[in-house]
């Protein structure tokens, strides 16, 4: 690619990620685990931090891709970063059970698919992404992009260029993805848009709310996720939302929702070592009309580890 890009935009910051990458590839080709297995694992651990790009390209460029109405690399290239994770897995595995052998020749799978991947990006999905997308659509993906982070050391520049506008100068007309009307309006009490917002980021859940036209329309922003989100899934339709892999499960889900045949939907996964317990409820109103669907995650490690009673309160 030669095209000029200001520092701090979304491309330049993967183009900055990709040297850093190639390095550390370069790095890894390098070592042998046989040989010096805290200086691989060193460099692996470097490695995992890619999740970043990964949840930033699913997250973030995807969705204004859909928007465009190319949605191919949600659907392709999602499952190609997934290969990627199984493979981070499975050395993690040979890793942890001390087989250097199985690490060993494993690890030249990774490494190229992380080059054939990185060559599909800047081949195909930079160039097409480039001419596809608008300034403003670059400018809203970065603000995204602050949630996720970076596999870099330091954050980027800000893009665009900072620059002070005075409040009273500020014209700008920013327009709103849903009607603001009766926001205000709750069955039992009262709270300010401030308690309502301060509740939903202190609450120990990941939640996420699609309405009854299978888009998202809202996500809380907890101190710790479980699971990635940034703004560009607003608006968003929930099959872009989760790995190809998963669709059919969640279209189920929805239909017999929507059906009425259905309520409530479980499951519970390993999600880097830690124990996620996933629930989908359907949102009806007074007149069991579909209004949508509430995803719920959270972690229940720790829960699942209770016994007994606990009446004291043990802060000393």
């Amino acid at each position: 690619m030669e095209t000029e890009l200001q520092e701090g935009h979304p491309v330049w910051n993967y183009f900055q990620e990709k040297e850093l990458i190639v390095s550390l590839l370069q790095e890894i080709t390098n070592v042998n685990p046989l040989i010096d297995l805290p200086k691989y694992t060193n460099i692996f651990n470097q490695l995992l931090t890619i999740e970043k790009r990964f949840a930033r390209k699913e997250n973030q460029l995807f969705p204004f891709l859909e928007k465009k109405g190319w949605v191919g690399p949600s659907q392709g290239m999602w499952s190609f970063h997934d290969n990627l994770r199984e493979q981070f897995r499975l050395i993690q595995y040979y890793l942890k059970m001390i087989n250097l052998e199985k690490v060993s020749t494993n690890t030249p799978f990774l490494i190229d698919g992380i080059y054939r991947l990185m060559g599909v990006e800047e081949n195909v999905l930079f160039p097409n992404a480039l001419d596809i997308l608008t300034e403003n659509d670059w400018i809203e993906m970065r603000k995204g992009e602050e949630e996720i982070g970076w596999m870099l050391s330091q954050t980027p520049p800000p893009f665009p260029k900072v620059e002070y506008i005075h409040p009273s100068e500020d014209f700008t007309i920013r327009e709103m993805p849903f009607s603001l009307e009766n926001t205000s309006h709750y069955d039992e009490g009262y709270m300010t848009v401030e308690q309502v917002n301060l509740l939903f980021k202190t609450m120990p859940l990941d939640l996420t709310y699609v309405d009854e036209n299978d888009k998202v329309i809202f996500y809380n922003r907890g101190e710790e996720r479980v699971f990635p989100r940034s703004a560009g899934i607003i608006g968003r339709e929930v099959k872009f939302c989760h790995p190809p892999k998963s669709v059919g499960t969640v279209l189920r889900i929805l239909d017999e929702f929507r059906k009425g045949t259905q309520n409530e939907s479980s499951f519970w996964i390993n999600y880097k070592d830690r124990l996620i317990y996933i629930r989908y409820f359907a949102v009806r109103d007074a007149n069991k009309n579909y209004k949508g669907v509430i995803e719920m995650s959270q972690d229940i490690t720790d829960i699942k580890k209770i016994e007994g009673e606990k009446r004291l309160l043990d802060w000393e």
